[in-house]
């Protein structure tokens, strides 16, 4: 069995930057590497409507839904835990961790330029131009939002021109230093 020297790797970014499909790539690279760990998509965990007015995203629901996974898959023995979602701040990000149990913090920050999230949100909404339209608008706000959030420990990854494989690369090498 291989250890890493974080306890879990957020992997952060506005829509179709690449988020879940990076993280499960990552997953499937560290169990390759005999790492015990577990892979989440908050998306999931969020997933519940109507959503009530004063918390339109569920990031309430997502925070406790986080914790009750962390907790069980911990104690399972998972040594690494690779999280996919949306961090808007730092307090967010520091209620994030704390949900999650994560002592060793590995954030990473994906960014695409706004052609190739077109291009992606095209592709993975084909079917329901509603909600392809939702997230073309979303995207450059919550891109946005997060330039401007003040994460100052992130590792900041632009998806544009580079593959999954080439972006996984990059964070397991911040993952062995």
């Amino acid at each position: 069995m291989t250890r890493v020297p974080y306890d879990t790797v957020l992997i952060n970014g506005s829509v179709g930057t690449g988020k879940t499909t990076t993280a499960e790539r990552l997953a499937a690279e560290l169990e390759r590497r005999d790492v015990p760990g577990a892979v989440i998509d908050v998306d999931w965990l969020r997933r519940a409507w109507p959503a009530p007015a004063h918390d339109p995203f569920r990031a309430g629901l997502a925070r406790e839904n986080m914790r009750a996974i962390a907790t069980n898959v911990r104690r399972e023995g998972a040594q690494v835990l690779v999280v996919a979602t949306v961090v808007e701040s730092v307090d967010q990000l520091r209620g994030d961790a704390a949900a999650l149990a994560a002592e060793r913090l590995l954030h990473v920050r994906l960014t695409a330029s706004p052609d190739t999230v077109r291009s992606r949100l095209g592709r993975r909404h084909a079917g329901d131009p509603a909600e392809l339209e939702w997230h073309r608008r979303r995207h450059p706000e919550l891109a946005g939002i997060l330039d401007r959030a003040g994460f100052t420990d992130e590792l900041l990854l632009d998806t544009t021109d580079v593959s999954v494989d080439e972006a996984v690369t990059t964070i397991l090498a911040a993952l062995d230093r």
